[in-house]
């Protein structure tokens, strides 16, 4: 029989209730056979180190009911929405999914009329990213009077566009998300979802009676016995780069646009934590989130042109038994390398920013990331068994 998938593109940051309601949904929405996951690495988008690495969280995942668990490479996971969509469409376009689901605020928007109104002028859209938010979000609503204000409606479009760039290789199953915002920073009294940025202010906090409430068992397992990082972790060796690099070598790494990299350098020897540097260098012009990616490029050291290149190979995190049957179904197909073990050609090669930012985080925590890991391989008996509301 020939496996059909769904993939999904996800953070898992940490994986929670939210995150195992839509996978039921993905299964009663479509007739796929498994579900296969693009997830971000041991870096993630708005520009902040994983709360767990990528192993657990991949862990956590088959447990909640994936079947395979691919990374989406730091040269897609650490960038714009609109960069973020378009590698993992071709992660997933890759590995031969059939459809594409995803969380929104409004699955009943009109992808195609969206995209009909956008700028003919290439030169006109690359002026939109994080920095451009604002004025991307004013011109479809000129154009269109649509309002995209939900960061997974914004999301959800460019999912949509990067489908359609690639040919439209995906169908797209656009899924109402369930609870709360996405950038709630509390858990609700007796709530059974919540955001994950809630989630990791309170699982940093310790506050283990609010996260029990709102993620599965397996995922509060993992939190509690692991060590859980933030950017406050990484600010002696990003500080020391921005110390003891010159002006001209920051300014030659991937987003110093403008000048910045004088404003970082000069911020980081009397910022005694990561939140004091960041508020030293906050601007108007610019976000947290984009200045966060700074930082990441910075400390992981990217150039421009290995951070525009999109994904050079599909990394196996983890499967179950139907995963790994689908990836012997498909293995002589794929577009793009399939890697399960990262060996040294891969870690000074294709894999080498990953790598770095593996090794950075295994500066912090202890655990090797790369040399010498293989996929998690994970029994459908420990599957999550407990039903959602």
């Amino acid at each position: 029989m020939t496996l059909r998938a769904a993939g999904i593109i996800a953070e898992y940051n940490p994986f929670h209730n939210g995150h195992a309601y839509q996978l039921s949904q993905v299964r009663t929405q479509t007739d796929a056979d498994l579900i296969v996951v693009a997830m971000s690495g041991n870096w993630v988008q708005r520009g902040e180190p994983a709360l767990m690495d990528k192993w657990q969280r991949a862990q956590a995942a088959l447990a909640g009911g994936v079947d395979l668990v691919v990374e989406l490479p730091t040269t897609s996971a650490v960038q714009p929405a609109h960069l973020f969509a378009a590698g993992g469409v071709q992660v997933l376009a890759a590995l031969g999914c059939q459809w594409l689901a995803f969380g929104t605020e409004h699955p009943d928007l009109d992808y195609g009329q969206l995209m009909a109104h956008l700028p003919t002028n290439p030169a006109t859209f690359k002026r939109f990213d994080q920095t451009y938010a604002t004025l991307f979000q004013g011109y479809l609503r000129d154009q269109t009077g649509i309002t995209l204000n939900a960061a997974n409606d914004i999301l959800g479009f460019f999912y949509a566009l990067a489908n359609r760039q690639a040919g439209s290789p995906l169908r797209l199953v656009p899924l109402s998300r369930r609870g709360s915002q996405h950038n709630d920073q509390q858990i609700a009294d007796q709530a059974r979802f919540a955001s994950a940025t809630a989630i990791r202010t309170a699982a940093l906090a310790g506050d283990w009676d609010a996260v029990r409430s709102v993620v599965p068992e397996t995922t509060l397992a993992a939190l509690q016995t692991t060590q859980l990082t933030s950017w406050e972790d990484f600010w002696p060796l990003l500080r020391y780069q921005l110390i003891s690099s010159a002006v001209t070598d920051l300014g030659a790494l991937y987003q110093m646009r403008e000048g910045v990299e004088y404003r970082l350098k000069k911020a980081a020897l009397p910022a005694t934590s990561f939140a004091a540097f960041m508020h030293a260098v906050k601007t108007k012009r610019y976000t947290y989130t984009r200045l966060q990616r700074q930082a990441t490029s910075v400390l992981l050291q990217t150039k421009p042109a290995e951070m525009l290149a999109g994904p050079q190979y599909l990394r196996v995190l983890g499967y179950n038994a139907v995963g790994r049957q689908y990836l012997h179904q498909i293995k002589k197909h794929v577009a793009l390398p399939l890697v399960s073990r990262a060996d040294r050609e891969w870690q000074q090669k294709l894999g080498a920013l990953d790598n770095r930012a593996g090794l950075v985080r295994s500066l912090v925590t202890g655990v090797a990331q790369d040399d010498g890991r293989i996929p998690v391989m994970f029994p459908d008996s420990q599957r999550l068994s407990r039903k959602l509301p």
